[in-house]
């Protein structure tokens, strides 16, 4: 935890080998590596992650692509939601039932910044907003998120491109 009351990771509160377990399963994602997403703040109702904009953002004409940013979006309200509900890693899982972006404009400088704030908590469902921002301050997206707790799935498996067959959901 900072000085001001932030921390640097978005599930304070948890055990530390939780912690490390949702660390490590962040950074190993293979789309959050491309995109170079990384925590700035976690508080209480909230949390900021950053995104570079670089390449592996851009869509075919050379701008920040729309997925890239509700990817952010995705990522920073996810978190917020897993700080503010009944979410348990390992007992039950905490899943996106809701994503609604509106793109505002493209950004003026090298980094992106999505601060997802948590806006209604209950047992089951968790509704947060989330403003995608520049470094100057101008307002790139808004969107609102809502995501669900629900029992533990099993994690899909690989899908290869010698697989013969879709992969069973």
């Amino acid at each position: 935890m900072s000085d001001d009351g932030q921390s640097e990771h978005p599930y304070e509160g948890f055990p530390p080998d939780i912690i490390e377990h949702l660390r490590r399963a962040h950074e190993q994602t293979p789309l959050h590596q491309v995109l170079g997403l990384r925590f700035v703040a976690a508080e209480t109702g909230g949390v900021v992650v950053e995104m570079p904009v670089a390449p592996g953002a851009f869509n075919g004409s050379g701008n920040l692509h729309g997925g890239a940013i509700a990817t952010l979006v995705d990522v920073a309200s996810g978190s917020a939601a897993a700080r503010a509900g009944q979410f348990r890693p390992g007992e039950n899982t905490l899943v996106t039932a809701d994503l609604h972006v509106r793109y505002l404009g493209r950004p003026k400088g090298e980094i992106v910044r999505a601060d997802a704030r948590v806006m209604k908590a209950g047992r089951q469902l968790i509704v947060v907003e989330c403003r995608v921002t520049d470094e100057l301050g101008n307002t790139i997206a808004f969107a609102d998120f809502a995501a669900m707790v629900v029992p533990l799935r099993q994690a899909l498996r690989p899908f290869t491109h010698t697989d013969h067959r879709a992969p069973d959901l």
